[in-house]
């Protein structure tokens, strides 16, 4: 990443939500990414957000209510990183004040309010939200999607995927694995295959000791796409032992898979051992610059190119129709509609 240079103009970003990824994203917008400086934030909690912004910018003014903070004169753009019930509530004040916004996952929790936020964006005419699916930015990622591209391993024809966290607390529940957790898959998924879904369903194997009685862990989600490509994603998120995402494409011609993160081995005490991380911001903490870099660019540039409200919307629609299957046990079909032009 490149370095600030104070001479430069800067986007004048507020946070909403001030909770771990909210205010790691106010320490890499201040120490690692160029263009941009936090001059406001907001949580339910004001004296954590005041103290999550002081050691950056003690001058920033710390607002009780989010709208108040999207309003402000100062304020030129917003990082909404509040829970996933809030976004839609954020994102559509933004959009009537005519600000750009970066809305952590999920876009909204449900398929209607991705719908008013949609129509809104439409009615002003252009392009206002980047949702932050991070994944996409990964080299790993990345790399899978040109090896699939280039057709090194022929058309695809089954993905196995693995989303697996150390532990939970006990607020989040079984749907929460959906609009949480594998949303991250579903949005991924579909842009590494360039491919839509057709139909979900979930599986319950024997459940851990580590989980509550308000979580079934672990699942099994069962994907389908149009072209009949299967699908299966591993999710459990009291794995015990660390921070762990897989995935394997297999191809007609051979397999490839996302590769583990760097990490060196080490051969001590008759072992040999390589870490795992625990913490999932550190897993993908290069594509949480780049995609917040990107946004910071294309507000400055006044056209954001990053993952769309179409993007956030399409993920919603297929996570509604795995916590359906999570009550059903059924096969639940996904019905996606054609994208608007501004989206394509």
């Amino acid at each position: 990443m490149t370095t600030k240079n104070p001479q430069e103009i800067k986007l004048r970003i507020g946070v909403i939500g001030t909770g771990a990824i909210g205010s790691d994203h106010i320490r890499r917008c201040t120490h690692t990414l160029s263009g941009a400086e936090i001059v406001a934030v907001s949580d339910v909690n004001t004296e954590n957000a005041k103290k999550a912004v002081t050691p950056y910018n003690p001058n920033a003014r710390v607002y009780e209510s989010g709208h108040d903070l999207i309003n402000a004169e100062n304020v030129d753009a917003v990082i909404i990183a509040s829970s996933g019930q809030t976004h839609a509530e954020y994102v559509l004040s933004a959009i009537k004040a005519g600000k750009y916004v970066f809305c952590e996952k999920p876009l909204a929790t449900t398929i209607e309010d991705c719908q008013n936020i949609i129509q809104a964006e439409q009615d002003q005419g252009r392009r206002l939200v980047q949702v932050g699916f991070m994944r996409p930015y990964d080299k790993g990622y990345r790399e899978l999607k040109k090896i699939i591209s280039d057709g090194i391993i022929g058309s695809p024809l089954m993905v196995h995927a693995v989303h697996r966290n150390q532990k939970v607390g006990e607020s989040y529940v079984t749907h929460m694995s959906i609009f949480e957790t594998l949303i991250h898959e579903l949005d991924v998924l579909r842009w590494l295959l360039n491919d839509d879904y057709i139909s979900a369903q979930v599986i319950f194997p024997r459940q851990t000791n580590y989980t509550h009685e308000k979580l079934r862990d672990p699942q099994i989600v069962l994907l389908e796409t149009k072209s009949g490509i299967r699908i299966d994603v591993e999710v459990f998120v009291n794995c015990q032992y660390g921070y762990d995402i897989q995935c394997s494409v297999v191809g007609e011609k051979g397999t490839a898979n996302l590769p583990d993160p760097a990490a060196v081995s080490l051969r001590l005490g008759e072992k040999l051992t390589t870490s795992i991380l625990t913490d999932w911001k550190d897993r993908f903490i290069e594509a949480y610059d780049i995609e917040i870099q990107e946004f910071i660019n294309g507000c400055l540039a006044g056209q954001l190119n990053g993952p769309s409200t179409w993007n956030g919307y399409v993920a919603a629609i297929a996570a509604v129709a795995c916590v359906k299957a999570q009550d059903t046990l059924a096969i639940e079909p996904i019905s996606i509609p054609d994208s608007p032009a501004m989206y394509k």
